[in-house]
């Protein structure tokens, strides 16, 4: 069955999750244009300790934007951003489109009232969320991710600004004209500390 509607032919389709290549074009093959990628890596996602299923996202999203783009289509890293620098990061591994859930959450257009200077933020398969938008009618569905408060983070451009800055400054440390050309300008390398943090103990 393909996803893609004769009657809607200009509709974009995204699928997902998926975590592997051979998935990934499966679904491009039958009709999807993007593909979302990550299973488990989001800051309110317990799919991994409920179901023991997941795959590192960097991982995942070199090997899916390598099958994507071997079959003409996308693919959407989604989730594992903390900061602007792994945003950069999944750019460099490969994919077109990033998603944010808690990068972006707690701030004013979030439209989640704010309760002594914090928001509400849960993740999709949470119980919250299924009491919000509704449950699957089987009962079999367990919840796969929580629910948090987070202090409020005032309005999202100045997140966003980071966000933006911090690409911006990535593409010229490697030599990078455009977002695109981050995967064939970037290089990986695995370290144990991200940071240099001998003035933590001062903070």
């Amino acid at each position: 069955v393909l996803f893609r509607s004769e009657e809607h032919p200009a509709l974009i389709i995204i699928a997902g999750n998926v975590v592997t290549g051979e998935m990934t074009e499966q679904l491009i093959l039958n009709g999807a244009d993007i593909v979302k990628v990550g299973i488990g890596s989001g800051s309110v996602c317990t799919t991994r300790i409920q179901t023991g299923v997941g795959y590192p996202q960097f991982s995942a999203v070199v090997e899916c934007s390598d099958a994507a783009h071997g079959v003409g289509g996308y693919i959407m890293a989604d989730g594992g951003c903390t900061c602007a620098g792994d945003v950069a990061k999944a750019f460099g591994a490969g994919s077109d489109f990033v998603m944010l859930g808690g990068m972006l959450a707690g701030h004013e257009e979030s439209e989640i009232d704010i309760l002594d200077g914090k928001m509400e933020f849960y993740g999709m398969s949470s119980d919250r969320a299924m009491e919000i938008h509704g449950a699957r009618k089987d009962g079999y569905r367990g919840a796969e991710g929580k629910e948090i408060k987070i202090p409020y983070k005032g309005k999202v451009e100045d997140t966003m600004t980071e966000i933006i800055g911090g690409v911006r400054s990535a593409c010229t440390y490697i030599g990078a004209t455009k977002i695109k050309d981050m995967p064939k300008c970037a290089t990986f390398v695995q370290v144990l500390q991200q940071e240099n943090q001998v003035f933590n103990l001062f903070e």
